[in-house]
């Protein structure tokens, strides 16, 4: 496990942490979408902004029936933009939202089931060729649409772990995801519950400002001012 050296005998660990979790929040039921389809549009869209941005913008999407990748793959690039403008960077991600679909289109014609049929570490390299895709927009669609046992590494796990020792402030997204690979099953299931509690601690207490007063982890070794 990556520590810190002078903390490693301290430190919690990932099962410690996880079960904390558990009992304290319950488990999320996360992602909040109907179809794989909508999972993948949500993890798009939620680059760089909130996920009540990525909401309104869903809510459009859905009341104009566009909420399929092959509805996407058919719809104007200038359409698309106009309805998901509360997300942020609405053209750029009309524009990713088009290349994902034509991808989708074009190598699987149009069809989700056969393309998370791929083995993972082939299909997360393919999904990383593609233009706006980067490592955790690639592993929410693996874990959260596909079912697939991969962990997704955004910046509240970094900040949660970094404050408990677990990583230090160099480790990259690689070494962090490995953290989880190396310490827990390799199980879909586990990795949603996790990634979904790590992020409702940090909404709740590990923000930018640690919080720790009433949270679950306040009794394990850590450092509220990382």
């Amino acid at each position: 496990m990556n520590t810190d050296e002078h903390h490693s005998e301290t430190s919690p660990t990932l099962t410690d942490i996880y079960n904390t979790l558990l009992n304290a929040f319950g488990p999320q039921q996360w992602w909040p979408a109907d179809t794989p389809a909508e999972v993948i549009i949500g993890a798009i869209l939620t680059q760089n902004t909130a996920w009540t941005n990525v909401e309104r913008a869903i809510d459009r999407l859905k009341k104009e029936n566009l909420l399929s990748l092959t509805a996407i793959h058919n719809t104007p690039e200038e359409t698309l933009a106009d309805l998901i403008r509360s997300a942020g960077t609405f053209r750029v991600k009309a524009r990713r939202l088009k290349v994902f679909a034509a991808y989708v289109h074009e190598r699987y014609e149009g069809g989700l089931n056969a393309m998370f049929s791929v083995p993972l570490p082939k299909l997360r390299d393919e999904l990383l060729e593609i233009s706006g895709i980067g490592p955790e927009t690639a592993d929410a669609i693996l874990l959260y649409a596909g079912n697939l046992p991969t962990f997704v590494v955004d910046a509240y796990t970094r900040r949660i772990l970094r404050r408990h020792h677990l990583i230090d402030s160099e480790a990259d997204y690689h070494t962090v995801q490995n953290l989880f690979r190396e310490n827990l099953h390799t199980d879909a299931a586990i990795f949603n519950e996790y990634h979904a509690l790590l992020v409702e601690l940090a909404k709740r207490h590990c923000r930018t400002r640690a919080i720790c007063d009433g949270c679950p982890l306040k009794s394990l070794q850590h450092d509220a001012g990382l």
